[in-house]
């Protein structure tokens, strides 16, 4: 299996398949997202919940940094910061992570989620940094 094989196995676990994440596109330290928008996902005035940007923002970094690693190591959280600058509504959110840094034992990648309209139009609604301990896969 791949590097990029095991990186779109990342964009797959339930909580992200529950979420409805999909990956859009897999690159060496570059890795794109997209969240269709449904009702379930939103908050109580319509926009989207705060807890899914972050999420997505998180995983998708994980994954970028993911496509750095070989297929002994993976990348594991250890801190996000999100900075929510807009509501979000629209009929995607999309995702773009980028690794900023990476380590052996330490990455630090960088998010931006952009809200998507009908008509492919996109307006920034969050951006985040993430910090990845890259661990042993077990």
């Amino acid at each position: 299996m791949t590097n990029f094989e095991r990186v779109a196995e990342l964009m797959g676990p339930p909580f992200l398949r529950l979420l409805g994440v999909e990956a859009v596109s897999i690159e060496e330290g570059r890795v794109v997202s997209r969240v269709p928008i449904r009702e379930q996902l939103h908050q109580q005035n319509g926009y989207v919940h705060a807890g899914v940007i972050g999420s997505v923002a998180d995983h998708t970094a994980g994954a970028a940094a993911g496509t750095l690693l070989d297929e002994h190591h993976m990348p594991l959280t250890a801190e996000y910061k999100v900075n929510l600058l807009r509501p979000a509504t629209g009929v995607a959110l999309v995702c773009e992570a980028t690794v900023l840094k990476a380590g052996r034992a330490i990455t630090v990648a960088e998010s931006e989620v952009f809200a998507e309209d009908e008509q492919g139009g996109r307006k920034l609604v969050a951006k985040a940094t993430v910090t990845l301990s890259i661990v042993p896969v077990r």
